[in-house]
């Protein structure tokens, strides 16, 4: 297996600085079961603060569904999920997005009857403190606050660079922008984790040029991202750690280098000879 690109000199020493980084995602001996079916067995891992980690592996790997038990959309049938050294047993997805840890999806899932700013106000209205009837009344506190809601949507708007799609009809978006669009509302929530499930899937040559760059200015504000991606191009000008899963194990972890040359993770992709 190929893989065409990976890491510049200068970003190997950024992921030798962040690899003293604290733990801020504990990922301990995770199993799921759908019935007869083991999706996930025993997958163990951790992530660093400002690490991009990138899950990859084939088709039914379970990369998703061990995004969907981090996020809280699933339960695990047995093991742990340790947020800076806190459980998250028992947590639900809203919860867990106050915390800290946000999602996209691998369909651009945005509320199409909305305009796109709209769709952005709505993840930073998670961060608001205002009360019900404060916000219909628009009382001073509310007011201000519905005021800085709107301030920051355009911001995280202009960061994806869909500031001039405002207040266009977020169903209007071509594909690419919708992927866009669900990045920014994400990063509205404030996260300290982003999960991103096949963020380049669908986008063209220059889409995904542009993902990357839009995904490396994200981790350079603070973010760490977790990525599940099949684009290796994208995996490997973006990754700091790999994990690589295959039929619900964990099959290799390491530096890209390291999994570029990996023979059991070439078997993986491309059968053993």
């Amino acid at each position: 297996m190929e893989f065409s690109a990976w890491a510049a000199p200068e970003e190997m020493e950024e992921g030798a600085v962040i690899a003293e980084a604290p733990l801020i995602l504990e990922v301990e001996r995770v199993r799921k079961e759908f019935g007869g079916l083991v999706a996930l067995d025993d997958v163990s891992f951790r992530v660093r603060e400002g690490q991009i980690l990138a899950l990859i592996g084939p088709n039914g790997a379970g990369k998703t569904t061990l995004l969907n038990i981090i996020a809280g959309t699933l339960v695990p049938t047995r093991g742990e999920i340790y947020f800076r050294g806190k459980r998250l047993s028992g947590r639900p997805p809203y919860e867990r997005t106050r915390l800290g840890i946000a999602r996209t999806f691998q369909q651009a899932l945005v509320f199409r009857g909305m305009t796109v700013l709209e769709n952005v106000m709505v993840g930073c209205h998670l961060k608001g403190e205002s009360e019900v009837l404060g916000a219909m009344f628009q009382l001073g506190k509310a007011r201000r606050e519905e005021e800085d809601i709107y301030l920051d949507a355009l911001r995280f708007l202009n960061l994806v660079g869909l500031g001039t799609k405002a207040d266009q009809m977020a169903g209007e978006l071509p594909f690419g922008q919708q992927r866009l669009l669900a990045i920014a509302r994400a990063l509205a929530t404030d996260p300290e984790v982003l999960l991103l499930d096949e963020p380049a899937a669908g986008l063209n040559y220059m889409e995904k040029n542009d993902l990357v760059e839009l995904i490396q200015r994200v981790q350079q504000m603070g973010v760490t991202i977790i990525l599940v991606e099949h684009d290796m191009d994208v995996v490997m000008r973006l990754a700091h750690w790999i994990v690589v899963l295959d039929h619900g194990q964990r099959l290799a972890q390491g530096r890209p280098e390291e999994i570029r040359r990996n023979r059991a993770v070439i078997a993986a992709y491309l059968g053993a000879e």
